[in-house]
């Protein structure tokens, strides 16, 4: 399912740290359960890296990503990380907490919605507007920071 040895290493060590994380969600009836589950969490893994790997390419942040990455100044990626969580700040607190526990912790849609004690298909429809409001945010810092490198 990966293309080197160290993504594999990756893949697996992210779907032992989902068992950590929820360990109340880990079959333990029989070790094949258990096994069938661990293996369901890695596809499900690497199809969600995937995912994003295709949006960041279709809306063409895999070049700013790798420009900044190797350009920016610890002072430049400060000024983006402020932009960014100013952005995030904007957002209204449940669309926030959503996006930041998918986006930035990982957690899957149902297990925040079992958080927020709301349905999977109300978690999708936060986590798109977020994820436009923020886009629609930001879009004037990217056009200013690549105007400036």
């Amino acid at each position: 399912m990966t293309s080197d040895t160290d993504d594999a290493l990756d893949l697996v060590q992210e779907t032992f740290l989902r068992a950590a994380r929820f360990p109340g969600q880990v079959p333990i009836a029989s070790a094949r359960e258990e096994e069938a589950w661990l293996v369901r969490v890695l596809i499900n893994i690497q199809r969600d890296q995937w995912r994003k790997k295709a949006i960041r390419k279709r809306h063409g942040s895999q070049e700013f990503e790798g420009r900044t990455r190797k350009s920016q100044s610890p002072e430049d990626t400060l000024i983006f990380r402020t932009i960014v969580w100013q952005a995030l700040d904007r957002l209204p607190p449940r669309r926030r907490a959503i996006l930041v526990m998918v986006e930035l912790e990982g957690i899957q849609l149902p297990a925040v919605a079992g958080l927020l004690g709301i349905n999977v298909i109300t978690v999708r429809w936060h986590l798109s507007a977020a994820r436009r409001e923020l886009a629609r945010t930001l879009k004037p810092h990217f056009g200013e920071f690549h105007e400036n490198r």
